[in-house]
């Protein structure tokens, strides 16, 4: 039986966001949340944002990840990574807990 584990940060991942923050002067967290919603029943939701008081903070090189209690569970686990690739570069999850994915690439299900 696997352990339900946080998710893991890359360095990668920690590394891309601080060249956004030294980009932009202001050094925010990278949320990762869960949501309902796109083609497939659930969608994430990455963006930069604050910590509030009950979040998971995830932290390393300096930076920290924000994950809300809500989305935890669904990201049992998973990894957060920085992919720079030829179709564009993005902040990817790699999730063991998603059953399937939709061609769009945003949405899954559980």
């Amino acid at each position: 039986m696997e352990l339900n584990l946080p998710p893991r940060v890359t360095p990668r991942a920690f590394a891309r966001l601080a060249e956004i923050a030294e980009m932009t002067g202001e050094k925010k967290a990278l949320r990762v949340a869960v949501e309902g919603g796109g083609c497939s029943g659930f969608q994430y939701d990455i963006k930069l944002d604050e910590p509030a008081a009950d979040d998971l903070v995830l932290e390393g090189d300096g930076q920290s990840v924000l994950v809300d209690q809500v989305s935890l569970p669904f990201l049992a686990n998973a990894v957060i990574d920085f992919s720079d690739e030829l179709i564009g570069a993005r902040f990817v999850i790699e999730n063991p807990n998603v059953a399937s994915a939709c061609g769009c690439g945003t949405s899954f299900s559980i």
